[in-house]
């Protein structure tokens, strides 16, 4: 037997013996030759060693690190007498190729045939239970550990942890974690991420700094999580020390962090980081194209350089995805350029790469509605095929914002027979659409709906739309009774401002009183506010008062107007 480069060649004096088939295949599997342990297969079979289990063993798991497991799947039925080994191959090959219900299946009937699992049989079945989620199937093979002998190795408990994490049973994980004798960076970074996953960032940030003391060394999981939590609760402060603690460590040098780095720059706001990332050395991809051109869709201030990006992507032919073009999409909504946008989306449609998912959809019904083409907001509505409730209610607020009220409470109404619950979103959108248009009855009835048949809490924009309602139509004792009784302090300035220019309009001079000294009382360094007071007394002749807030507003140190002025090109 000899190799010469990747060609491995087996001569005829040793075919007999069947530790040299071994050594062959030892060979094939170091040298990723299919070919040849095919053919060593066959010579096998040819030479009397089709019962050799150990031979079998190997054999099996060369076409299972192939992914070829259904011939794996063959030779383990014909295998007459099988060991622990034989269980172990087949198992783990299933599991680690995705067929994760077949290594299920396969592990049920190695409990009925009486054999034991080893550490490694349960570590890949219970990587299989948390890729299905099926959590019940992961409690059982835990009691079966649980009276075995594997019930503090490392790898078994290292898998629980995943499956437990994954199915979000912070509370089991943490029991387990914490009655580890042993625990490695792995056991760690699961419990970090897992925290994360649960949405839970400031326990792993606390679990992160347990985890130093115990003088652990993290690796770039443990950074790319702590940056995923620290994109949870928007802190740029956290992003920067973590950055600065990982290049303490020579992190920065790994392709991963930096787009994980560019991410966590971007969403919490710090484009001018990400952008210098960006365009370093890192190999430009499409995972650091999507973070940075998320980021860029956040905020209004850097759309020419996320087109430049994108243009450059088309240029490249960089893969693309529906979450690059559903950001990009975004931002034409913000610019208000339908164009642009309907150059999109038929790059769009062209592209074999990009799928057409419910986010995508709905970013076009967004951005058709928000421009004025409500129809194409509607072809793209009625041409998905699934919806959630965040397409009904881009195409219910699109018809609010142009009048039709009459087509978005017929949108609502079928949205309700189709199942779709709305939520507090969808009647903040139908009860502005009722304001704009003076449906005073209408948008009480869709309040009361709101509250009393989905149990939505009220929010601030909530109470500041129906009071805007009622205050354009004139019932403005309504109105303020309905704040006193969700609480003064419960409107925003925006909201007592339309107040006041309600009661302005309709000359009550009680109410405007009440609302100028509210939004002088929230905002006192405001000059608008000492203005709108002194224009409520003006109004009614009361030019004593008028004075003495002009006066109290000149006073102000921190209150100084700006001087109107205008610009001719």
């Amino acid at each position: 037997m000899a190799a010469y480069g990747e060609k491995l060649i087996v001569s005829k004096p040793y075919l007999l013996d069947p530790s040299l088939y071994l050594k062959a295949l030892k060979l094939c599997s170091y040298q990723n030759v299919e070919k040849q342990f095919v053919l060593i297969h066959g010579n096998s079979v040819t030479n009397g060693f089709v019962s050799n289990l150990q031979l079998n063993n190997s054999l099996m798991n060369l076409y299972a690190r192939q992914g070829d497991v259904k011939h794996a799947r063959k030779l383990f039925d014909r295998i007459p007498e099988r060991d622990v080994g034989t269980w172990r191959v087949m198992i783990s090959g299933f599991s680690r190729c995705g067929y994760h219900r077949d290594a299920l299946l396969l592990f049920r009937q190695m409990h009925r045939d009486v054999v034991r699992a080893d550490r490694y049989i349960y570590g890949s079945v219970l990587k299989s239970c948390k890729d299905l989620g099926c959590l019940r199937e992961g409690m059982q093979i835990h009691g079966c550990v649980e009276k075995g002998k594997f019930a503090g190795n490392l790898v078994v408990s290292s898998a629980l942890l995943c499956l437990y994490a994954k199915c979000g049973k912070m509370k089991d994980v943490r029991l387990l974690f914490d009655s580890m004798k042993q625990r490695d960076l792995f056991s760690w970074n699961i419990m970090i991420n897992g925290y994360v996953f649960s949405a839970c960032a400031d326990t792993s940030f606390g679990l992160f700094q347990v985890m130093l003391a115990e003088g652990k060394k993290p690796d770039c999981f443990t950074f790319e999580s702590l940056f995923k939590a620290s994109i949870q609760v928007k802190c740029l402060d956290m992003v920067s020390e973590l950055h600065g603690f990982a290049i303490k460590l020579g992190l920065e040098i790994s392709h991963a962090l930096i787009r994980s780095l560019i991410d966590a720059y971007g969403k919490c706001g710090s484009l001018v980081n990400a952008k210098k990332l960006f365009e370093g050395p890192i190999r430009r991809d499409l995972i650091s194209c999507t973070a940075l051109i998320t980021g860029f869709a956040q905020q209004n201030n850097f759309t020419s350089d996320a087109f430049d990006i994108f243009k450059e992507m088309i240029l490249m032919r960089t893969q693309m995805d529906e979450v690059v073009v559903s950001s990009m999409l975004k931002i034409c909504t913000t610019i208000a350029s339908t164009s642009i946008g309907k150059q999109i989306h038929c790059f769009a449609l062209k592209s074999s790469q990009i799928r057409f998912d419910v986010a995508l959809c709905n970013s076009l019904i967004d951005m058709y509605a928000k421009s004025g083409e409500i129809d194409d907001a509607v072809l793209a509505f009625e041409e998905m095929e699934e919806k959630d409730v965040r397409s009904w209610t881009s195409l219910i607020s699109g018809y609010g914002r142009h009048g039709n009220i009459e087509k978005a409470i017929d949108l609502f109404n079928r949205m309700e027979d189709e199942g779709t619950k709305p939520n507090d979103v969808t009647f903040l959108a139908l009860l502005s659409a009722c304001s704009h248009t003076g449906e005073t009855k209408l948008g009480w009835k869709i309040f009361h709906t709101m509250i009393n048949e989905y149990g939505i809490k009220t929010r601030e924009e909530h109470l500041s739309c129906i009071i805007d309602m009622l205050a354009r139509g004139g019932n403005l004792e309504e109105a303020y009774e309905l704040i006193s009784e969700n609480g003064i302090t419960s409107l925003s300035s925006s909201a007592w401002g339309a107040f006041l220019d309600a009661c302005r309009r309709h000359g009550n001079r009680e109410l405007s009183e009440v609302a100028a000294a509210q939004l002088l009382s929230m905002e006192p360094k405001k000059p608008v506010n000492y203005i709108n007071l002194a224009s409520v007394y003006a109004d009614t002749g009361d030019w004593n008062n008028a004075f003495k807030t002009r006066k109290l507003m000149k006073e102000s140190d921190s209150c100084n107007k700006a001087p109107g002025y205008s610009v001719v090109y």
